[in-house]
């Protein structure tokens, strides 16, 4: 069976930013609501905040305040918007919407910003978690007038659900042989998906990952139906996919589409995400953009997936635990530091 990494994005500070204003735009005949943050300086350009996973109420909950400001202290504005069905965008939200459609979503925010005349769409930039690390190479790709790259917690090519599962079941103390059998279970039943297997084969193939605990609580309790199971179907036995570990390939050779990128990118990790692989997404921008010399690393020993300051980096962990929401020691100012000098 198919289950997709949440990247939750949780409301850090009730930070007070500068000269807010909503700005709207349209997106294949829908209203996307967004909000614009603009430094009281002379603004040198505009970073567009680009999302990971899951629905967004990202503009009523004012998130990635301490991360905005920072990059407001730096003199760039911010523009964040709500996900389709999300906030008040219009639509309905497609938790399995197709990365080059996110991208398009993007660039139709862009153009809208230029159209409209807003102080910093001369220098565009763009920051992103997570998913966003599929979507933005795309955007730079398709659009090149985009001049750097932030990359938070970023991805690789394929789908990372089996690190997440396997870190997670470990952390819960499940013994070795049990979380890769249950590991294994999950990479059969993709496949039994993708290949145009029955329902009732998927549910026998994966008997022990539908009982674990983690996965539960992770679907809410829900079990796929049928009718699910079979719209799900039609979908992903289009997707690229490679049978020998299970994993959905979200952008075909992409590591030759991130060796294309000639702007700065600033990478940032969390040594303990639970979510994503960063050290091969991180090996992977090595290999890649590294090689013109345009990339910097930063990686924070005790952060999680989110960037938060943590223990485990376990997906519940700040669910369970009364954790204070955290930035990394430097964090937020490396990020100003390295947009500050971008041009040195």
């Amino acid at each position: 069976m198919r289950y997709f990494c949440h990247c939750f994005l949780l409301l850090c500070s009730t930070l007070i930013l500068s000269q807010e204003q909503e700005f709207n735009f349209e997106f294949e005949g829908r209203t996307l609501n967004g909000i614009l943050t603009q430094p009281n300086e002379d603004i040198k350009g505009m970073v567009i905040i680009v999302h990971g996973s899951g629905r967004t109420k990202a503009v009523a909950q004012n998130w990635h305040a301490d991360i905005r400001a920072a990059i407001n202290k730096a003199g760039y504005a911010t523009y964040m918007f709500d996900k389709q069905g999300c906030g008040k965008s219009e639509g309905t939200f497609d938790y399995n919407q197709p990365v080059q459609n996110s991208a398009e979503e993007v660039i139709a925010a862009i153009n809208a910003l230029k159209k409209g005349k807003i102080p910093g769409t001369q220098h565009i930039g763009l920051w992103g978690i997570s998913r966003a690390g599929w979507i933005n190479p795309l955007v730079i790709e398709k659009y090149p007038d985009i001049v750097f790259w932030i990359s938070t917690s970023g991805v690789y090519a394929r789908e990372n659900f089996n690190y997440l599962l396997k870190e997670n079941l470990m952390l819960e103390g499940i013994p070795k042989d049990s979380v890769d059998l249950i590991v294994k279970e999950w990479a059969e039943g993709n496949r039994i998906v993708h290949h145009g297997g029955s329902y009732e084969v998927a549910q026998m193939a994966t008997k022990n990952l539908r009982k674990t605990k983690f996965l539960k609580r992770f679907n809410n309790g829900n079990e796929m139906t049928r009718e699910a199971y079979e719209s799900f179907q039609k979908k992903f036995m289009l997707a690229d996919f490679d049978s020998k570990t299970g994993q959905q390939i979200y952008i075909p050779d992409f590591e030759n589409i991130l060796s294309q990128i000639k702007v700065p990118v600033l990478a940032i990790f969390g040594e303990k995400d639970k979510n994503v692989d960063w050290r091969l997404t991180k090996a992977l921008y090595e290999r890649s953009m590294g090689l013109g010399g345009g990339l910097t690393i930063k990686t924070y020993p005790n952060a999680n997936h989110n960037l938060f300051e943590c223990k485990t980096g376990g997906f519940f962990e700040f669910q369970d635990n009364d954790l204070a929401y955290r930035r990394p020691a430097g964090y937020l100012e490396d990020l100003t530091h390295w947009l500050l000098h971008l041009n040195d």
